[in-house]
């Protein structure tokens, strides 16, 4: 006896692609706009779970034809279950959902944590459901802006071979460009999208206030054209496109920065030394910065005298 298949009925219309009918557990952020993107693609959302009120604002907004229920009610109602909840819960809930038998042979199962790949659905699989890791590359508001942010936007997408077809294709109908990520690769990949995304964000925000005790008016409108232009170069020319002190060596510079930094803020003074000392590196690596003249900067960013 074969494994019954997750499509729905083709739509109307002669070569028309099948639909899957589809569920939401966790409706938050990533949760309700891609089950959003599906509806828009054709895929009617029949059920979601929504465990708080601004979940509920979210499924109402994002998800008008979905009914909701608790979670027993999605996974029995939909081919396709986008378990969409926070990176630290999802192996407790699919253990959770194979332990009551809520799992059915066939059923497809979808993910959007960049962490994980298609092994924490393991205990699914074994039951016969079919995982897939679709991961957005796109921070998300979580209301209608992002469907238009999907067009085009990447997806990590992890997968067993035989499903990286339907995987790709979900991604293709959403709007998004499939990136495959291999299974063993997952967590590094999702850790150098957090070491630039997250911290930039970072970077950002602690330059406002740097910037702000230095007595700057509108210290976004200052930064705009820099941090813009820096972005493009860097993707453009990649180290190609480094500048500053760091990159030239001056060791003075960087001592005048560290004083004045760990004056008013010991935290942004530690980040400044860290990424200094990457930053080196990284222009000794390409040539652009000679081991002696990298010596004295070195030293000052080693010294205990940092304060």
């Amino acid at each position: 006896m074969s494994e019954p298949s997750p499509l729905a009925e083709p739509a109307d219309g002669v070569g028309a692609p099948p639909r899957l009918s589809v569920g939401v557990v966790g409706t938050g952020r990533a949760g309700a706009v891609l089950g959003a993107a599906l509806h828009r693609a054709g895929h009617p959302i029949v059920a979601a779970n929504a465990g708080s009120g601004s979940s509920r604002e979210r499924a109402e907004a994002l998800l008008p034809t979905a009914d909701l229920v608790e979670v027993p009610e999605v996974m029995a109602r939909a081919a396709l279950v986008l378990l969409t909840v926070p990176d630290d819960v999802l192996p407790g809930l699919v253990s959770g959902l194979v332990e009551t038998a809520q799992v059915r042979a066939g059923q497809l199962l979808v993910h959007a944590s960049g962490r994980y790949g298609y092994g924490v659905l393991d205990p699914a699989t074994r039951v016969g459901a079919l995982p897939l890791a679709l991961h957005p590359v796109m921070t998300l508001t979580g209301t209608s802006i992002d469907l238009a942010r999907l067009s085009g936007c990447p997806f990590g997408v992890t997968a067993p071979d035989a499903l990286r077809p339907i995987a790709e294709a979900l991604v293709l109908e959403m709007g998004g460009e499939p990136v495959w990520v291999e299974e063993g690769h997952r967590a590094l990949y999702h850790a150098a999208l957090a070491y630039s995304s997250n911290h930039l964000t970072t970077l950002v925000t602690s330059t406002l206030d740097l910037l702000r005790l230095a007595g700057v008016e509108a210290p976004d409108r200052l930064v705009t054209p820099l941090l813009s232009a820096t972005l493009d170069n860097a993707l453009s020319y990649g180290d190609a496109a480094l500048t500053g002190p760091v990159s030239r060596g001056d060791a003075g510079t960087v001592a005048a920065h560290l004083t004045e930094l760990g004056a008013v803020s010991p935290e942004a003074q530690r980040v400044y030394v860290a990424l200094a000392r990457l930053t080196a590196d990284r222009a000794i690596a390409t040539g652009r910065l000679r081991p002696d003249q990298a010596a004295p900067l070195l030293d000052i960013l080693a010294s205990g005298e940092l304060r």
